[in-house]
């Protein structure tokens, strides 16, 4: 184990962008691929790079994240390792909540403190990526750094939504700007691979990956002024300390809104998916349910499809589709280029028969129902007949049941939707 490494993964602020997944959830304990939580990336990273101690800091909607981390993550009894979550305390030097990034690791640090460690590696909770952070530690070591910073070489047409960095001819930031005005990025051109540089990647992105010696972040966080790492900690060390640019090349993606959510699911039904879930090298890691396997009938067709344990689906079409955990599909539903979240928990026989006696929609997604371009949240009751056909023709709107961002319909967590409902 990497006793020399302290992880410190950030939950994020209220997640608004990602709303309405984040209302009654924090960004890190959002659903995944079906049956993930996207907090398991991080960690699942970590384990493989073998450091087993880590703090998860959050503040908005933590107590499903709390139960998640407190079910899934348990280490050997006579183990240092651990996964801990630090949520924000109002205490008599720190009376308010987090105020950025830097301050949620300023507000921590005594937790930090109280463990050795000669490097502290910081992370984000909301991002979609595998990657060995082992790679990254000795090249901050063997370079000497007081930073290092995981860099990812982005186009000209991506640079804009980014902070990029300048880096000299030994891999060390020398300048940085936030998110560049097209105009400007012929002077930001970095050093890259020449298979980056065949794909027109000439800037290298910051992802919010940083390492920090442990000396020099109990320095920087001593100043209560600097609140956020990307804008400010960062941008300041520039010129005064010796900050490494890591250069990443593999999958990466940051799940700020819906649409990015929804495109990195998607994803995952690729024929070779750009992040690979059947790595044995990269395993992700995530609570162990005791679940039977799917059962599927009648004359059912998937393509292109990744399907959760524990389903029941009736005779369906199901294309280019996520289908989580305990999802049950009706007979003749067209399911496609969707994400079904799934459900917690099973009903029992009499409860369905009393429902369907008592005309209660069940849990689950009825007969005859067409689903497509949309993200149902986990415990939906959708009746029969339902159409939601998401697209580019339907204007952003938020009701009670569902929200529309960006063409996308979200059918918000528990939401009943009775029979004949369209969108």
């Amino acid at each position: 184990m990497n006793n020399n490494i302290l992880a410190i993964i950030l939950g994020g602020g209220k997640g608004s962008r990602l709303a309405p997944l984040t209302e009654s959830r924090s960004k890190p304990a959002v659903p995944i691929a079906g049956k993930y939580r996207l907090v398991d990336i991080p960690i699942s990273n970590c384990i493989n790079s073998d450091i087993k101690r880590m703090f998860v800091l959050t503040q908005f909607n933590s107590a499903s994240l709390n139960q998640h981390i407190k079910n899934t993550y348990h280490f050997s009894h006579f183990s240092t390792a651990f996964v801990d979550i630090l949520a924000a305390e109002q205490t008599p030097e720190n009376p308010t909540w987090f105020q950025g990034t830097a301050d949620a690791v300023r507000q921590c640090m005594q937790h930090f403190l109280n463990h050795d460690f000669d490097y502290a590696l910081i992370l984000s909770g909301d991002q979609l990526y595998q990657m060995d952070f082992n790679l990254m530690i000795q090249a901050h070591i063997k370079s000497n750094a007081n930073i290092s910073i995981a860099t990812l070489p982005v186009t000209a047409k991506e640079a804009p939504e980014f902070g990029i960095l300048k880096t000299d001819d030994q891999n060390l930031i020398t300048s940085f700007i936030e998110k560049p005005a097209a105009h400007l990025l012929p002077e930001w051109t970095s050093e890259v691979s020449d298979e980056m540089k065949a794909e027109g990647k000439h800037y290298l992105a910051s992802m919010g990956i940083y390492i920090f010696n442990r000396d020099l972040l109990v320095q920087l966080m001593s100043n209560p002024d600097t609140k956020d790492f990307g804008k400010e900690i960062i941008p300041q060390a520039i010129g005064n300390q010796k900050i490494l640019s890591y250069q990443y090349e593999g999958y990466w993606t940051d799940i700020g809104n819906i649409d990015s959510f929804f495109e990195a699911n998607l994803g995952l039904t690729d024929d070779i998916p750009k992040f690979n879930l059947f790595d044995n090298s990269s395993k992700i890691y995530t609570r162990a349910r005791v679940l039977p396997p799917s059962k599927i009938t009648g004359a059912s067709s998937f393509d292109k499809s990744v399907v959760a344990e524990g389903c029941i689906i009736h005779s369906s079409k199901v294309e280019h589709s996520v289908i989580g955990i305990r999802s049950r599909i009706g007979k003749d539903c067209v399911i496609s280029n969707s994400y079904l979240m799934g459900n917690d928990f099973y009903q029992n026989l009499e409860e369905i028969s009393h429902n369907l006696e008592n005309d209660i929609i069940n849990i689950g997604i009825g007969e005859r129902c067409h689903i497509n371009n949309t993200i149902v949240d986990k415990n939906c009751r959708i009746g029969n007949d339902v159409h939601l056909i998401g697209g580019k023709h339907l204007e952003d709107v938020n009701t009670a049941l569902y929200t529309i961002k960006d063409g996308i319909i979200v059918v918000k967590k528990g939401a009943v939707l009775p029979d004949g409902f369209a969108v």
